[in-house]
């Protein structure tokens, strides 16, 4: 393996260019998609984005999330085609055109020719087709480009009018004349979840009108409210609910009677005239309200209103008076704002057409006049504002319905209101006729279909609370649109209508037109007549003028991409409905719904098994990420900062995987960097320096040792092996319920485990300062180990890993060119370990509550303990005598080194120490309980410690008539302070069923080791100062800068073996520094506790001569003494030469000077410290 550099010098962005780099060398994509051809099909469709705006952090977090999944798939032995696709038509594409070339009106498109505008919109289908591949190739994502699938493509549109005809012939089409919400920036209806998509906070006009009662004694007038005053001109009906009271009432103070919903009286303003000079009323006077300025003449309910006359606002619909100009009665009044009633206008609001349809005022048809054209503007019947946009026309028809004197008040109002989803325009609600699916009648076919046994969403909730919602209330799908750029409808009509025919292929076309058929879109058929078959005298069809709703071409896409049923017959009945779907929350009403509606009417099955939904990303201020506002950092600026699996990563971690906004912020990335990426970096760097020392030690490669055949006796060993597995097993479980969220979460926590726990409690072992065939088992072990974690996290973080893998693999015979055409690690159900890895799980507890004391600070205790102060005792207490075995056993050495205590005691008895105490948890059981809560919180607080101890064991306990389980109760234990000890002498801490007390008082005995824990820790400041790796040898020198040293002596005699184990060296003494030696560093200290000041030196190690037994190689010859000793300082392969040559070597080669034989360990030694281990041993 070759040797890595430091994690500040590497550069995870530079390393992913290497990567793709390599993946495109090797066509890794490509490559895995050939291995697994044969493999069993998992089928993922990829919802079509428009290409006509650049990709966002949105895309990214779905991408990877599809990305994650299907790489898993894959590398599980499945065969995952993945095509990216284009969503080419529709709104978006055109909305772009009509800014280009300004145009603002149907009737520029006409002139202008259908044709030139549909290519203007065909040209820029494609724009940021580059932009896309080039972003989502760099995240890191494998999807097929070069055979991506388009929604313009001939064979697309040939499947969807296929499917269409489909439907027609089941007699789920039809075409009616509805009242739509209505883009006036599109020029087209909306289907109601498109409406849906874009609501906005507005500040609109709100007036109230009266409309006289005919024949009324009092001269009363009805008085309606509206937030549409352009709506007014079309009146034909009011409607009151008939359940409601209704109130006849004068006005005090100009005498005006009106008729208003008892309960909404107070709307009505008080009209009360004010005094001459009074312009302000008395402070603390009680405001007039409207019941004070009305005096009741009449109350009935509002039955009795129906079928009485008022007069008409305006004239333009005189030709309706003998049917129209008349109260009704529905349900949908309200009496929440308003006045109890509502002016109808059956043209502009849905409820209006239906209550005015059941009333008989208008007709079913499409003979309703409609007095807003297409654009928006009024027509020439409204001669008040012809020609003017309707919502500008608002304070006009209001000035107008004063003048009239039929206004009775005026404001502003702010209220949530749609606007179109691409022009970015209010929507009106407008009647045109479209063509419909019936899916009120697949509703409960569509409900049975997401049943969980048939469709698992994630999260769950995004299915039982939105989109079951959602299709309870379904509606018939308005599939046409009023447009130009799109899948024309397959439908040709007779001129007198009685003929029908519904086009399901190009062939059917081209044999009933004679015509020779290359491109489907309208300026291609619109122009293709097919003859009547009643005869030549009744003149031929003609095809309907609309186009496709572009969400009926996506929610096509699982039979239209493979040209279903053309082509791919078998492909696609044999997999059917797909494995999965993953898109953002805004496609609950978009996508999903289509592709479901399609599914459930074509093919009676939903369309696909599983999905994941996530939420949106928000800019860092929690407002839409906005080019213009210019409020997110662009993703390939953050991705060439960080890395893309620093960014998929941190969006995989985020509430945004369980479809919860996400605000994304740039130092969230830089976070995954800093926590995640670098110390998983630093545990593969730190495997590659100690094989590269161990190479060095045993002059060979270093071969890892198998993982089916490796076995240790070391119990960190066996617990990272367990753990590893239980990690690939709770993967496999997580990946294959599409819980995503718990997966990171879990493979974070074992990165931090290995780095922390493994790495870090095994430093000795894997540093050589044990047997060398110790370190071989334990730098196998971790090998294996990051070898086996870099495959269950391929998926995921797809190049760091497979960097780390391209070396790793160099000493792994027989190894996949690449990690991602590797089978994905196996489950292995049944396994030792288990117990080992619950006994490391409650050490890690011991060890954090034991810090936990040293860091606390209170009254009696105003300092922390730092943890290089050695303690005399810890007392673990834990109802588990298995787990006390463990602690005082294989892992004893371990707790006691991390807490720096020198004894542990082991407690079962969980009364000696502590207390049982309970409280509940609220956040369970607060709705649960409701009003009971009170009480039952107050008795579990009053249960004792065998009352709690007994709960632990049956898990269920009845509190005040309620039965509540463990998952109800949090327990933990009180600390009871030993007699003899003071507050300030003891402590604990505590964590379920484990407590941990620590003896605080003070021990001269240990004080020395305090100092030598310092004395170490100042060596290694000193080493990372100098920026020596930890592979780097250096010998240290100490000298003591006190005029009494007997202290600092006693510290290191007495310590010595502790020093020499934490440095890997005996710590020497200054005196023995040899004259030639090479200072690579040194600094002066000073321990102010323990008031002592001293030098450490950090040189490179130098040969130790033994002056004696050199001059006795030459017979008492000085000279030839001194010129063997400067070649040997000179001569840069002796160390290497004197290990392979047995500890001897032969000098000859000195000039004019005799051969001698040297001898390790007689005539030198090869580091001062070798010398003084050899002198002591003597």
């Amino acid at each position: 393996m070759e040797d890595v550099c430091e994690g500040k010098d590497f550069s995870f962005p530079r390393e992913e260019e290497k990567v793709l780099s390599f993946w495109t060398q090797i066509d890794a994509f490509k490559t895995q998609l050939q291995r697994t051809e044969d493999c069993e099909e998992y089928v993922f469709y990829d919802g079509p984005p428009f290409a006509t705006g650049l990709p966002h952090y949105g895309h990214i977090l779905a991408g990877t999330i599809k990305d994650i999944v299907t790489r898993y798939q894959s590398m599980n032995g499945k065969h995952v085609t993945r095509r990216f696709g284009w969503d080419c038509h529709g709104l978006p594409v055109e909305n772009e055109i009509d800014r280009k070339l300004n145009i603002k009106r149907r009737d520029q498109v006409l002139e202008m020719g259908i044709d030139k505008y549909n290519e203007e919109c065909r040209s820029i289908v494609t724009r940021y087709v580059e932009e896309w591949e080039k972003v989502i190739t760099r995240t890191g994502r494998w999807i097929d480009f070069s055979n991506d699938y388009k929604t313009m493509d001939l064979s697309f549109m040939e499947s969807v009018w296929w499917g269409f005809a489909q439907l027609y012939k089941k007699g789920l089409v039809y075409k009616d004349f509805k009242v739509m919400p209505y883009s006036t920036g599109c020029k087209t209806p909306l289907s109601n979840f498109e409406a849906g998509q874009n609501y906005k906070d507005v500040v609109d006009p709100e007036i109230m009108v009266t409309f006289p009662v005919i024949g009324d004694e009092d001269n009363a007038a009805f008085v309606a409210w509206t937030t549409t005053p352009w709506t007014l001109p079309s009146n034909l009906a009011l409607c009151v609910n008939a359940k409601f009271v209704y109130l006849k009432v004068r006005n005090n103070n100009n005498g005006k009677v009106y008729v208003v919903a008892e309960s909404r009286l107070s709307s009505l303003p008080s009209d009360k005239p004010k005094a001459a000079g009074d312009t302000k009323k008395a402070k603390g006077a009680k405001p007039d309200s409207a019941e004070d300025s009305y005096q009741v003449l009449e109350k009935f309910d509002g039955a009795s209103l129906v079928g009485k006359k008022y007069e008409p606002l305006f004239d333009y619909f005189n030709d309706f008076s003998s049917v129209a100009f008349r109260v009704v009665a529905d349900d949908y009044v309200t009496d929440d704002c308003g006045t109890g009633i509502v002016h109808c206008a059956p043209a502009f609001g849905e409820d209006d057409h239906r209550v005015c349809l059941d009333n008989k005022i208008i007709k079913k048809g499409e003979n309703l006049v409609v007095v807003v054209d297409d654009d928006g503007s009024f027509t020439e019947r409204i001669t008040l504002s012809s020609g003017r946009y309707v919502k500008d026309a608002d304070n006009y028809i209001i000035k107008a319905v004063k003048d009239k004197g039929r206004l009775v008040k005026s404001g502003r109002f702010t209220h949530s209101y749609p606007f179109c989803w691409r022009s970015d325009t209010p929507l009106i609600y407008r009647a045109v006729p479209s063509w419909f699916v019936k899916v009120k009648q697949l509703k409960e076919k569509l409900l049975e279909n997401i049943d969980d046994e048939k469709t698992k969403w994630v999260p769950k909730y995004v299915k039982e609370k939105r989109f079951q919602n959602w299709l309870e209330n379904a509606r018939d799908w308005a599939v046409s649109r009023s447009r130009y750029w799109g899948t024309p409808l397959p439908i040709w009509i007779s001129d007198d209508g009685k003929e029908t025919e519904v086009m399901d292929s190009v062939e059917k076309l081209e044999k009933l037109s004679g015509v020779k058929v290359f491109d489907l879109h309208r300026h291609h058929v619109d122009q293709i007549t097919i003859p009547s078959t009643r005869g030549p005298e009744f003149g031929v069809l003609r095809r309907v003028e609309d186009v496709f709703d572009c969400w009926f071409e996506s929610g096509s896409m699982p039979y239209a991409y493979i040209h279903y049923p053309f082509e791919n017959k078998e492909l696609f009945e044999k997999n059917f409905p797909g494995d999965f779907v993953a898109e953002g929350l805004d496609q609950t009403r978009g996508w999903f719904y289509t592709l479901m509606v399609l599914s459930t009417a074509l093919f009676d099955k939903p369309a696909f098994k599983n999905l994941i939904c996530n939420g949106l990303v928000l800019a860092e201020d929690g407002k839409k990420m906005s080019k213009k506002l210019q409020n997110y950092p662009p993703p390939l600026d953050i991705i060439n900062e960080y890395g893309a699996d620093a960014v998929r990563l941190y969006l995989i971690k985020s509430p945004a995987v369980r479809a919860e906004p996400l605000r994304f912020k740039k130092e969230g990335v830089h976070g995954v960097v800093k926590d995640v990426l670098l110390p998983w970096y630093n545990a593969y760097r730190f495997l590659i320096q100690n094989v590269k020392r161990l190479e060095t030690e045993i002059s060979g490669p270093f071969v890892p040792i198998n993982l089916a055949t490796l076995q240790s006796s070391n119990v960190l060993d066996q617990w990272i092996h367990s753990a590893t597995q239980s990690l690939i097993n709770s993967v496999h479980k997580e990946m294959d319920a599409y819980e995503l969220d718990n997966v990171v979460t879990e493979l974070v926590e074992f990165l931090e485990d290995l780095t922390n726990i493994y790495v870090r409690f095994n430093r000795k072992r894997l540093k050589g300062r044990t047997r060398k065939d110790d370190c071989h088992t334990a730098l196998s072990t971790l090998y294996n180990v990051l070898l086996t974690s870099c495959k269950v996290m391929a998926p995921f973080t797809p190049f760091f890993t497979e960097t780390l893998y391209q070396n790793l693999r160099k000493v792994c015979e027989g190894s996949e060119e690449s990690i991602h055409y590797c089978r994905f690690p196996q489950k292995e159900e049944a396994r030792e370990g288990e117990r080992i890895e619950k006994s490391v799980t409650e050490m890690k507890k011991i060890i954090e509550l034991a810090r936990k004391i040293r860091n606390r600070k209170s009254d009696k205790r105003q300092e922390q303990l730092p943890l290089k102060t050695p303690l005399k005792e810890m007392i673990v207490v834990h109802p588990d005598k298995e787990f006390l075995n463990d602690i005082t056993g294989k892992l004893k050495q371990y707790v006691l080194d991390e807490v720096n205590v020198r004894s542990l005691v082991p407690c079962n008895d969980t009364s000696k120490y502590a207390s049982q105490k309970a409280e509940p948890k609220y956040s369970v059981l607060g709705e649960r309980l409701g009003k009971s809560m009170g009480l039952v919180a107050k008795e579990v607080r009053k249960m004792s410690h065998q009352d709690i101890l007994r709960f632990k064991v049956t898990k269920e306990v009845t509190i005040a008539g309620h039965s509540l389980k463990i998952e109800d109760i949090k327990t933990f234990s009180e600390f009871k302070r030993p007699d003899g000890f003071k507050d300030t002498e003891i402590d604990a801490a505590g964590e379920g069923d484990v407590l941990v007390i620590l003896d605080l008082r003070e021990d001269e005995s240990l004080k020395t080791e305090g100092v030598a824990r310092e004395i170490v820790n100042r060596i290694q400041k000193l080493r990372k100062k100098s920026c020596l790796e930890p592979t780097d040898f250096v010998e240290v020198y100490f000298e003591s800068l006190d005029m009494d040293e007997s202290v600092v002596q006693q510290v290191l005699y007495s310590q010595e073996q502790y020093i020499r184990e934490k440095i890997g060296s005996p710590l020497l003494m200054s005196t023995l520094m040899p004259p030639d030696v090479v200072i690579v560093s040194d600094e002066n200290f000073e321990l102010k506790e323990s008031k002592l000041s001293f030098n450490i030196s950090l040189a490179r190690p130098s040969l130790k001569f033994n002056e004696e037994a050199i001059l006795a190689l030459y017979s008492g010859n000085e000279k030839f003494a001194t010129r063997l000793q400067n070649y040997l300082r000179a001569y840069s392969n002796f160390k290497s030469e004197i290990q392979t040559g047995d500890g001897k070597i032969t000098v000859s080669c000195i000039e004019n000077q005799p051969p001698v034989t040297v001898v390790l360990g007689e005539h030198l030694h090869l580091t001062v410290g070798d010398y003084l281990l050899s002198k002591k041993n003597a």
